[in-house]
């Protein structure tokens, strides 16, 4: 039997990978729960479920899983969806997306034909996927080409809620102070603490978009311990305050 015009790829998986990917249908990538690596065009994501990718047919990708997760991810065939803008475009998950993802989940790759109701699900999520990913998130870092900094950007991210410091990261990935920070800056054209401000940004996003908790209290959980600091920097990676973004998910 073949495949439908359109579904939903719902399962769980436990923490593996990298894996190399690339499948004839634009693939909208989405996590329910849990967390995925995206690594293409030379660019890496984080994708908690506030985020989700789309991805054009044929492209070629990797994913890591880096927790438990549940994806609830849907494959098009190309007339279902119009060409992307982009390769690859990580963007925000609003509610109605979430929503229709959900219904989605019902009409998977062994559903046969799809129904007109299923079809007008899907068709939907084409629509609102498309808009959602004329706005790409910021929160991105560029993947690493060495080895060493591959490792140390794994180590930031690992202990971003925390208190990381430089030398402590350059320590336990056999580098000198000057060696990683030329590193940071040769492969990745930022910082380490830019590359830590980013990291801590994907957390508290996620921390925003699917809990209620304070926005002082996200603050301290992600590493920050200024309130001000906090939002300043929030501000200036997402362009609106944290109770703003979190108002967006309403």
């Amino acid at each position: 039997m073949s495949e439908p015009d359109a579904y939903c790829f719902h399962r769980t998986f436990e923490a593996a990978g990298p894996a190399a990917f690339q499948v004839d249908r634009h693939y909208l990538l989405y996590a329910e729960s849990g967390a995925l690596r995206l690594e293409a065009k030379g660019l890496r994501w984080t994708l908690p479920p506030a985020r989700a990718a789309l991805i054009a047919a044929g492209e070629p990708i990797s994913i890591t899983i880096l927790t438990r997760v549940t994806t609830a991810s849907v494959l098009f065939a190309r007339h279902m969806l119009t060409e992307p803008a982009q390769a690859v475009s990580v963007f925000d998950v609003s509610p109605l997306a979430r929503e229709l993802i959900a219904e989605c989940r019902a009409f998977g790759a062994e559903s046969g034909p799809l129904s007109s109701y299923a079809r007008s699900l899907f068709e939907a999520l084409a629509a609102v996927v498309l808009r959602l990913a004329e706005k790409t998130s910021p929160l991105v870092v560029p993947v690493p080409v060495s080895a060493p900094l591959r490792r140390a950007l794994d180590l930031t991210e690992a202990s971003a809620s925390g208190r990381p410091t430089f030398a402590a990261i350059a320590r336990e990935t056999g580098q000198s102070e000057r060696a990683l920070s030329r590193r940071f800056a040769e492969e990745t054209g930022m910082t380490w603490r830019q590359a830590l401000c980013r990291m801590r940004m994907m957390c508290a996003v996620e921390a925003l978009a699917g809990s209620e908790a304070p926005v002082t209290e996200i603050a301290l959980s992600v590493g920050y311990n200024s309130l001000s600091a906090f939002n300043a920097a929030f501000r200036g990676l997402v362009g609106m305050s944290p109770t703003q973004y979190r108002a967006s998910f309403r």
